[in-house]
């Protein structure tokens, strides 16, 4: 039933004795081999031998994303490039990119934690996996393409695009597992309606899916579409990419594979530890890294710890699905609005596609909300008083559940452009 039957089936109080040995260690190493972990460490005079309990992680400094640019490009690494075996990139859009390395033994443990992602979601040795995922810097590609041949599939390595062959190849090779960004995979969807190639209908079962935000609706879209059950991977390039938590079968939370990764959920104002059940922002620190040890990062990402047991079995500790993030979050005339919450809305909608573009604008003083979204084949056949009915409700349905005003454009079906990666949903055109 588990891929690992020590750690996930582990009593909590052996899993959290093990923690603190692999915190202290952590802290050791960071404090001894990285100059902007012991600058830190000095300036509030905390030693690593100060770490004696699990809850004096609250003592340590936070590390945030500003800092691992600002130490460019291996500032923060922990080993002599002589043990670094590889070393993967942020995209680096918004600044130099967050670079992170590895040693072999890194390696073993990230592909022991994706093992566990997919094993957990029914994947297994038979299964032939099609990776479409970004094979390259960006670590989902080669993240999720290292658990699979861990566990022993048959592993197809198209990489994101050419959407029209990743159809074919799902038919010819009679693929049982795709993974890639949850958007991606409404793409392939839709190209494969285009060709007239129903995918219900393929030996098909299992959908891998992480690097992006997604909704529970859009997980309802993709399985109907697909006919399989869509699993959720959470990762994040910072902590060695994908395989920090993982779906189960119960499909509700995702456990952290708290072996590798501490958690927390603190306030985002004081930064203050929240008690299981509240919800702020997420906060890792690894347990097992070598070559770049984190301590204490602040994912932006807003959780909380689920206080129920999880009727799989596992003891990992459980958080929510993400409900947002903080840097995603977008202030409109005084309303916190998370992109993720529109699109919810927006799938409640009958006669729209899973396909939006959100565009903030100034108008007078005032901020202005634009919802661009593709409606149905037949909203279009059925002529524009059917269109501008049918914003209308889009907008009543917005208004009523979040109180904002937006104005809905639905636009031909096929305009917006599709994603072989993650999905840019807003555009924020307000002077900064």
């Amino acid at each position: 039933m588990f891929w690992n039957d020590r750690f996930e089936q582990m009593p909590v109080a052996e899993l959290r004795k093990f923690q603190l040995e692999k915190l202290q260690q952590t802290v050791r190493n960071a404090y001894a081999n990285v100059p902007f972990y012991r600058k830190k460490l000095d300036e509030l005079g905390i030693k690593p031998e100060d770490i004696r309990h699990l809850e004096d992680i609250a003592r340590l400094p936070f590390t945030v994303k500003n800092d691992l640019r600002d130490n460019y490009p291996f500032g923060l690494c922990a080993v002599p490039m002589k043990q670094v075996v590889r070393i993967h990139a942020s995209s680096g859009t918004t600044g130099k990119p967050i670079t992170v390395q590895y040693t072999r033994k890194d390696l073993d443990n990230w592909s022991e934690c994706m093992a566990r992602t997919l094993w957990s979601a029914g994947v297994r040795e038979e299964d032939i996996y099609q990776n479409a995922y970004g094979h390259g810097l960006f670590t989902g590609g080669l993240g999720f393409h290292q658990g699979a041949e861990r566990i022993g599939c048959t592993v197809v390595p198209t990489s994101s695009g050419l959407t029209e062959r990743q159809v074919m190849l799902m038919k010819d090779f009679g693929t049982t597992v795709l993974v890639c960004t949850p958007s991606y995979a409404l793409t392939i969807a839709e190209r494969a309606e285009e060709m007239k190639i129903d995918l219900r209908a393929l030996p098909l079962r299992i959908g891998g899916f992480g690097a992006e935000p997604w909704t529970i609706a859009m997980r309802n879209e993709i399985e109907e579409r697909m006919g399989i059950k869509a699993m959720e991977c959470y990762g994040l390039t910072e902590l060695s990419g994908p395989g920090v938590a993982f779906d189960c079968v119960e499909q509700n939370g995702l456990h952290i594979n708290e072996d590798h990764f501490l958690a927390e959920v603190v306030d985002p104002v004081t930064y203050e530890p929240l008690p299981p059940g509240e919800k702020g922002e997420l906060v890792f620190t690894s347990l097992q890294k070598e070559a770049t040890p984190i301590i204490r990062y602040r994912t932006k990402d807003i959780t909380r710890f689920m206080t129920e047991t999880c009727s799989c079995g596992r003891v990992f500790r459980k958080m929510e699905k993400l409900s947002g993030r903080t840097d995603d979050m977008l202030i409109i005339n005084g309303v916190n609005v998370f992109p993720s919450q529109i699109e919810a809305l927006l799938l409640e909608i009958d006669e729209v596609e899973p396909q939006y573009k959100l565009v903030v604008r100034k108008k007078g003083y005032l901020d202005h909300l634009i919802v661009q979204v593709e409606g149905k084949k037949g909203v279009y056949d059925a002529g524009e008083a059917k269109r501008k009915e049918v914003a209308t409700r889009v907008a009543r349905h917005i208004k009523g559940m979040m109180g904002l005003g937006a104005e809905i454009n639905i636009v031909d079906p096929k305009t917006i452009a599709r994603s072989e990666g993650k999905a840019v949903r807003v555009v924020d055109e307000r002077p900064k």
